[in-house]
């Protein structure tokens, strides 16, 4: 059973306090699509797959998968110490050295490091979310 931020966690937030869903929906939107079409040194990259990779993956660490997305992205473009790295932050962020930070993606701008971080905790954020939201919903039915 698909239990989606869009189709169920969105309207029931906004039905509980009005507006906060559209704060929060706004606030997902502008992490999850904010981007300087850059990688490293390459400019004029589009970057959606890789957000869109990130997003997911964190979700599936936390157990949330969807039908739709073909998660062989997730291996395809995220390396191993990247994996780690969100893991880590998404997991057990008292875990989170400097060391684990810059092992991956190292010839990448601090900047495009700080947005996988904001992209990281946005969709935790959501996940945990999805799952309070879940559960108010099956005790309200």
């Amino acid at each position: 059973q698909d239990y989606t931020w869009e189709d169920h966690g969105y309207s029931l937030i906004n039905r509980l306090y009005p507006d906060v869903g559209q704060l929060l929906d706004e606030k997902f939107q502008v992490v999850y699509n904010l981007t300087y079409n850059t990688m490293a040194m390459h400019c004029g990259v589009d970057t959606s797959m890789l957000r869109r990779a990130i997003w997911n993956y964190v979700h599936c660490v936390f157990g949330i998968r969807y039908d739709d997305y073909d998660y062989g992205e997730v291996n395809q473009l995220l390396e191993r110490n990247l994996k780690i790295y969100i893991k880590t932050v998404a997991c057990y962020p008292e875990k989170t050295t400097k060391q684990i930070y810059t092992q991956f993606w190292r010839h990448f701008k601090h900047s495009e490091k700080v947005h996988i971080n904001l992209l990281l905790l946005e969709a935790r954020m959501q996940a945990a979310l999805l799952y309070a939201l879940r559960a108010v919903t099956r005790y309200m039915t």
